[in-house]
């Protein structure tokens, strides 16, 4: 189990990041590629993914295991920023710091020699590994970041509906079911037992597209503070097909249709920066189960994102349906 204790300064400094962390959701995808599991909603990424992979990913094989530990170097706390930001930071870490972290891989087991070498001249190797991330994350990533945002901008906008209605204590207590708020500490199932004493440094919560099952934060203590967690809006969100982080261009043109009149122009506009179904519903002036029909297509279409919490649900707008109002897109 992993322990986050807080005091009343850290509760004050919790903070939802802004954006999907290009880098975390880089090396966790890279567990995913080689995961059986979710295929209802991954087995097809998977299949392109691979089809697009024609570059070699041993280095990233090695720095990354099926399970356990992998070096905090490959996600550095500028990642937050953009892919090109925390990329930066990669290429400038510390050859100390890089073969610190190395070592915790062979930890417990004899160092391979590949692994040896990496460690050995790691200032050399960097290149290698800085263009296997590139390659990977244009052929498992770029082509999904669309759809990632839109699931990450529907979780801020549930984890601050929950800050707004009760503060920190209602905001933790909102995360998913794997995290247990029993104040003052945050806890989490974990591979191992472990304790996170913030200190004062508050806490960021990282919501990510590719993270599954359990929440996973960094190894070194004296970095700042973040916790990566499943967005809960990639299981309420996903297609009929399982199809959940495929492009699905086919589907959108055959639902766009159905969006051209004054009515759905009306209700996307009034979801605003997010609205429960009876939100929607008042906003709009139409009935519940009108509300309910059109947040469908709408949702179907690539337009609106929702996200289950409690008995209610929240639609937020993607970036696709914030194109289309700004552009005036939708028939009015």
């Amino acid at each position: 189990m992993l322990r986050i204790h807080f005091t009343g300064v850290d509760l004050a400094r919790v903070r939802m990041a802004g954006r999907p962390d290009a880098l975390w959701e880089t090396i966790l995808s890279f567990h995913r590629l080689r995961d059986r599991r979710d295929a209802r909603l991954f087995g097809e990424w998977r299949t392109e993914t691979r089809s697009r992979l024609n570059s070699e990913t041993r280095t990233l094989g090695m720095l990354i295991p099926s399970r356990g530990y992998f070096p905090d170097f490959l996600t550095p706390v500028e990642g937050q920023y953009g892919w090109d930001v925390g990329l930066d930071a990669l290429r400038g870490i510390r050859p100390e710091r890089m073969r610190r972290e190395l070592q915790l891989l062979g930890a417990g087991a004899p160092m391979t020699p590949r692994l040896r070498e990496f460690m050995d001249c790691g200032d050399k190797q960097l290149p290698r590994l800085m263009g296997e991330l590139r390659a990977y994350h244009r052929a498992a990533v770029e082509p999904y970041w669309t759809h990632i945002q839109a699931q990450i901008e529907a979780e801020r906008a549930a984890r601050g509906r929950a800050l707004l209605d009760g503060g920190a204590d209602e905001l933790l207590d909102s995360l998913p079911p794997m995290l247990r708020w029993r104040a003052p500490v945050l806890e989490c199932d974990y591979p191992v037992d472990r304790d996170v004493r913030l200190r004062g440094r508050g806490l960021l919560l990282q919501p990510s597209f590719f993270c599954r099952r359990t929440a996973v934060t960094l190894h070194d203590p004296e970095l700042p503070p973040v916790l990566v967690y499943p967005a809960a809006a990639q299981l309420a969100s996903a297609p009929a097909s399982g199809e959940a982080a495929r492009p699905v261009e086919e589907q959108r043109q055959r639902t766009l249709g159905k969006l051209v009149g004054h009515t759905r122009s009306v209700v996307l506009r009034a979801i605003g920066d997010g609205a429960t179904t009876s939100e929607l519903a008042r906003r709009a002036g139409v009935s519940l189960a009108s509300a309910s029909q059109h947040a469908c297509v709408m949702r179907e279409a690539g337009l609106v994102t929702t996200l289950r919490r409690g008995n209610a649900v929240l639609h937020t707008v993607t970036p696709l349906g914030a194109a289309l109002l700004k552009g005036g897109a939708v028939a009015s």
